[in-house]
Formats: structure tokens, C-alpha cells, sequence
């Protein structure tokens, strides 16, 4: 099978996806914006073919290159698996009459409002929300469903440019600033109170495969904003034995159904609270911050190559053990500027070297990210144990303990 992978290169775990294509017997055909003496060798041994483009979000200079290629060779699939590629591979698929991940659906799982839309019409409980291009319309919504309110990008990922608002005010200040930044139009959420989780599955021809389930300790937007916090996501090995994970498994079919996923990666949030299960959102691609590796690591799977072999082979070739439960610690620096050293790594060396998956501790000097930049942007522990309870312990441990100093 002949796949078209988009941007092979960056962010460094796309070689992964590359590596896996390869193994399981693809031909691995590359798109990106990296020059080809810029690859190293290894990922060049994986691609039989590589063409640059000046940016894979440029759909007519992808459906150039795309059509170029299919002059020479039958092309199966074409494959983007990071957020900001989806929409433009899903164009290019259609220009070229590629099979994957449609238009429709590349937009319903981007664009926030219109994706929460089509859900609630198939009676999957989601957040009130709207798409807002004027403040008018913002202050309308806030009027008819109340404060707080969540506003984000309409196609953002992640929890990048989202913010809480409590009041009129700060809803003001908050719209001043996305218009500073040239946003026209953002989606503006009921707040919905609860337990912050994802659920991530590997789907093929629409139906789950391999599924995963993850939790925030705290949720996103207060673990972003917040220095003092060591955040945590941790993925559970109960997702068999916990009856509750049972709903959240079911709405997750659910959605990939309403919105005509295939075979493809999916990302999922929810919320559980008071207002019990709701869904939050769906990215059609891997979730980002090495997940996938803590669900191989935990999992005995190689993920890469299950993803691979769906595309590939239209199946996958393992089940996850749920032998450990996974998870990491982001270690935040006590202030910006650059590492001067770390205290407690000795100490937690000895108590839990056992159970550690791997550490990324920036070298001293090293300049800091800032904290909203994510859990890896920093230092970091991963970690596993067979008890989820337990490895909670240690991760919470660990965050006590492990200072990055710096000044």
C-alpha cells in the first residue's frame, strides 16, 4: 500500500508514524516542509520518496504535489496526524480522490460549535454553546445561559488561547484580546463543572479498535495558568473492571458514529460532574504530550504499529494487557529564566527507579518554558505501576519532591 504521509519530519514523534508505516510493510511517500538534506538518515530509510512543499497547510500547493505523486504511483491513503494538518490533508483527499477522513468531518471535529451541534441532534450530552463573530453575540449567549462561560478558538487545540470568564466584564476584556490576535470568530461554552478526563481510540472503518482512558489531575485550564502545581494526566488500567468507564466508552462510539470517522486516531474530552457524563470535544488525530507512548508502555502494544496497521492492513494486531497503570508529572520551575539545578532527584531515584518509564530534566542553564506552555515543555516524570491508586501516590510523591530550580 502506497501512503502519503504529511510532514514525516516535525514535531519529532511523527518519525514514529513513519518507522511503524514502514515496518508493517507500507510504502512510505513524504510530504512536508523540510528540506530532504534536512532528514536524518533513518527516516529517509523509511520513506521510498520525499517531497518538499512550502507549507502543508496550503491545500493548493499540497493538491499539486499530491497529484504529481499520483502520475507516478497509485496512491492508497494520505495521512496527517497533527491537529493543524487535518483540514487541508482532508481537502487534498478530496481533490485527488483519496480514501480517509472526509471534508465534513475534518471541519465538524475542528469547528467546536458546529461539532457540538451535530452531537447534541444525535442526543450525545454535550456543553450549550454557539459561535460568536461579533460581541453582541457573545454577550447574547452569556445573557441566555449565564456566567461562567468558557471561550476558545473554534478550531483551536488543546486548551491553547481558552479561557474561563465570569462576568461581563472579563468577557470584554477577553474579546479585545482574541480580536488583538485576528481571531473573527470563536466558540463560547456553558462552563460545566467537573472531573477533567480523555478518552483516545483507535477506530477502524468506524468502529473501536483499541481504546484508552485518561484523566487530569487538575483539569487543563487550572493546571496551565497555575505555577505551583506539579499537573498530572494518568491513564487507568480499569477501563475493563470500572462499570462507569462502560458510558464513556459507549458515548465515544457514539460520536465517531455522528460525525462518519473511519479508520483513524481519535482524541476525546469529558467532563463528569454534577451534571453527570458530558462530552467536551474530538480531535480526528493521536492525542499530543507522548500519550501514546504511555498506553504502549503500559499496554505491551507498540501503538505506532497498531495505527499502522490499520491504515495498512484495515485491522489491528494486538489488545491492550492493562497490565499498568500510566502516567506523567510536569515539574514546573520555581520562577522563568534558566535551570540552575534540581533537589530531590536522589531521593526519588532510590524509592521508585523501579517504576519509572523515563525523565526529561533539562540540562543546567537550559533557558525555561513558560508554564502554559504544557506538561513537556519543562521537566518531567513518567512513570507506571499495576495499581492506579498507588501510582497516583507516587506521581503525587514525585511532585512534592522533584524542585527545578531556577532563576
Amino acid at each position: 500500500m502506497n501512503v502519503v504521509l504529511v510532514e514525516p519530519f516535525f514535531p519529532s514523534n511523527q518519525r514514529q508514524f513513519a518507522g511503524a508505516l514502514a515496518e508493517v510493510g507500507g510504502t512510505v511517500i513524504g510530504v512536508g516542509e523540510t528540506p530532504l538534506y534536512g532528514l536524518d538518515d533513518q527516516l529517509k530509510d523509511w520513506l521510498t520518496h520525499y517531497e518538499q512543499v512550502s507549507s502543508v497547510t496550503n491545500v493548493e500547493a499540497m493538491t499539486h504535489i499530491v497529484r504529481s505523486i499520483q502520475d507516478k504511483v497509485w496512491v492508497d491513503r494520505l495521512e496527517a496526524t497533527v491537529e493543524a494538518h487535518t483540514t487541508a490533508a482532508a481537502k487534498v483527499r478530496e481533490s485527488c480522490g483519496i480514501p480517509g477522513t472526509s471534508v465534513r468531518t475534518a471541519w465538524l471535529c475542528r469547528d467546536k460549535p458546529s461539532m457540538k451541534q451535530a452531537l447534541r441532534e444525535v442526543g450525545v450530552p454535550t456543553a450549550a454553546s454557539t459561535a460568536a463573530g461579533t460581541a453582541a453575540e457573545a454577550h447574547a449567549f452569556a445573557e441566555q445561559v449565564g456566567f461562567p462561560l468558557i471561550l476558545k478558538p473554534r478550531s483551536g487545540a488543546g486548551a491553547a488561547d481558552t479561557m474561563r470568564v465570569d462576568d461581563d466584564a472579563q468577557l470584554n476584556r477577553a474579546l479585545l484580546g482574541y480580536g488583538r490576535q485576528g481571531v473573527g470568530s470563536i466558540a463560547v461554552e456553558e462552563f460545566v463543572e467537573g472531573h477533567e478526563g480523555f478518552y483516545d481510540t483507535l477506530a477502524v472503518d468506524g468502529q473501536v479498535a483499541l481504546d484508552f482512558v485518561s484523566h487530569y489531575y487538575p483539569n487543563v485550564l487550572e493546571a496551565m495558568r497555575t505555577r505551583w502545581i506539579s499537573p498530572q494526566f494518568v491513564c487507568t488500567n480499569r477501563v475493563e473492571t470500572v462499570p462507569e468507564y462502560g458510558e464513556l466508552r459507549d458515548m465515544g462510539r457514539r460520536v465517531i458514529a455522528a460525525l462518519g470517522i473511519g479508520t483513524s486516531a481519535t482524541h476525546m474530552e469529558w467532563f463528569f460532574g454534577p451534571k453527570g457524563l458530558k462530552f467536551s470535544e474530538i480531535g480526528c488525530r493521536p492525542p499530543g504530550v507522548g500519550a501514546w507512548d504511555l498506553y504502549s508502555a503500559g499496554n505491551d502494544v507498540d501503538l505506532y504499529r497498531e495505527w499502522a496497521n490499520a491504515i495498512v492492513h484495515g485491522h489491528v494486531g494486538a489488545a491492550p494487557s492493562r497490565r499498568f497503570a500510566t502516567g506523567i508529572v510536569a515539574l514546573r520551575p520555581e520562577a522563568d529564566g534558566r535551570i540552575q539545578g534540581y533537589s530531590g532527584v536522589e531521593e526519588l531515584q532510590q524509592q521508585f527507579s523501579d517504576w519509572v518509564i523515563d525523565a526529561h530534566l533539562p540540562s543546567v542553564n537550559s533557558p525555561t518554558q513558560p508554564v502554559e506552555a504544557g506538561y513537556m515543555a519543562n521537566a518531567y516524570v513518567r512513570m507506571r505501576h499495576p495499581d492506579y491508586d498507588t501510582l497516583r501516590g507516587m506521581l503525587d510523591t514525585v511532585g512534592r519532591t522533584l524542585h527545578v530550580h531556577a532563576a
